[in-house]
């Protein structure tokens, strides 16, 4: 195995349907612009609410991909 460096960014993805779904919509954003992403681990879930009721899931998810150049 070559040795390789890999850099580890943040992201929130949103969804009114799961956290799920939520972390999900992040990775399909991220695998738009960034190749080779190889690890998400999710750090934070929340919600949010409006007139009491949950309007959107919430994660937070750091990723992380093979840093070129």
């Amino acid at each position: 195995m070559s040795d390789s460096v890999y850099k580890v960014i943040e992201l929130v993805g949103t969804s009114t349907e799961s956290w799920e779904k939520a972390a999900q919509n992040a990775i399909n954003r991220a695998s738009q612009s960034l190749r080779e992403l190889r690890i998400a681990e999710v750090v934070l879930l929340d919600m949010q609410i409006k007139d009491g009721k949950v309007e959107a899931f919430r994660s937070k998810i750091k990723v992380s991909f093979k840093f070129e150049g």
